[in-house]
């Protein structure tokens, strides 16, 4: 597994914690963290995702309820919805990463997390995303 992946995973983790708590978010990653026995690149891109997750929140959001079709965000496994956040910040905003990579990383964290059916969820919103990145 690579260092990336680990990290992606790691603010998962995070993410899904913070989700409607008050908790500190460097508490909650550096309990992770340690837990997990991450490098400390791993942590520093994990806290990377975890600052732009949470900075961007209402912009993730809203760019997943445009492309999610008959789909709410409070209808949406709250695994898949991190996911999904942790994804379209990769691929809208940060843009650091290879689209292609992203989709791909969170497929592969939907079906470790949440099941196959939801890979194919993922997926499917996350290709729509991709579409209208590259658009712009």
């Amino acid at each position: 597994m690579g260092k990336r992946h680990q990290a992606r995973e790691l603010a998962l983790k995070v993410l899904f914690q913070l989700e409607g708590s008050e908790d500190d978010p460097e508490e909650v990653l550096a309990y992770h963290a340690a837990e997990g026995a991450a490098t400390a690149d791993t942590t520093s891109f994990a806290r990377q995702l975890v600052r732009g997750v949470t900075a961007n929140r209402e912009k993730l959001d809203a760019i997943l309820i445009e492309t999610s079709e008959h789909w709410k965000l409070d209808q949406m496994a709250k695994v898949d919805r991190i996911i999904l956040r942790i994804a379209v910040y990769e691929i809208a905003i940060d843009r650091h990463v290879p689209t292609k990579a992203a989709i791909n990383e969170s497929i592969e964290l939907a079906k470790t997390f949440s099941g196959d059916e939801s890979g194919r969820f993922v997926n499917g919103i996350l290709g729509k995303v991709a579409a209208s990145a590259a658009a712009e």
